[in-house]
């Protein structure tokens, strides 16, 4: 029986990918993921199997790592960022149920939360919500009520999966949920491509992030009522003093 390494690439570049993540990559014989997120990896690990699916194949992709392991492959099912968040982790585990004699292991990556926030500057300095926007799993009213309670609760909010070609007016909806407790003038950023060519962010304010035009590769962060911007960057302090200044 093979093992299969259920790993997070980072944001996509070699650059981003951690150690363990390579070293797993390099060592097993096959490596299976969404079609995106193995055109990625292949220039690097030119000597392996490679197997891919569609979008909504999820389960079908499991089943498959499951069935190359039973061969006697060790297996990697690749994922963007961090396996455990919004990732593949949950849904291995379940299908390997079936599988009772299979071993899994998850390898993490670096997830879009903290890369995207590397990028803006310091957003996330103090407590945050990590909110998907994508209602294919979870209802939209479930989604609101998370949005209410973080923003209510004055946090700062970085949203995953802010718009597709179904969902273009999420993020003004979520927009609109968090002008009811936050300013206008509220901090925000936007990412895109974070890690990969075409790689951008932008800083603005919540009244502009309303209106902005993202897209399935864009990760948006909503500052806190304390967020402000410092030589250009995106920054929350964290409570630090000194002299009796608060400097972050």
């Amino acid at each position: 029986m093979g093992k299969i390494y259920i790993t997070g690439i980072g944001p996509g570049g070699f650059e981003s990918m951690t150690l363990k993540a390579f070293g797993v990559l390099s060592f097993c014989d096959t490596i299976i993921g969404y079609n995106v997120y193995i055109e990625l990896v292949k220039p690097y690990f030119k000597d392996k199997e490679f197997l891919s699916t569609g979008m909504t194949k999820e389960y079908e992709r499991c089943v498959l790592c499951f069935r190359k392991a039973m061969e006697g492959k060790n297996v990697a099912l690749v994922c963007s960022g961090d396996a455990g968040i919004y990732g593949m982790a949950g849904l291995m585990y379940y299908t390997g149920q079936s599988y009772p004699d299979i071993q899994l292991e998850v390898v993490p990556g670096v997830t879009a939360a903290s890369s995207g926030a590397a990028l803006l500057g310091a957003p996330l300095i103090q407590d945050f919500a990590v909110i998907s926007l994508s209602d294919l799993l979870t209802p939209w009213e479930k989604i609101e009520k998370r949005i209410v309670a973080a923003a209510y609760a004055g946090m700062a909010i970085c949203l995953y999966n802010p718009s597709s070609k179904k969902r273009a007016g999420y993020l003004e909806k979520a927009c609109r949920i968090v002008l009811k407790y936050a300013p206008p003038e509220t901090v925000c950023g936007i990412t895109e491509n974070i890690g990969r060519e075409g790689e951008s962010y932008r800083i603005c304010t919540l009244e502009e992030l309303t209106e902005m035009s993202v897209n399935m590769f864009t990760t948006v962060f909503i500052g806190s009522p304390q967020t402000e911007i410092i030589n250009g960057k995106m920054v929350t302090p964290r409570g630090y003093k000194a002299g009796g200044k608060d400097i972050g």
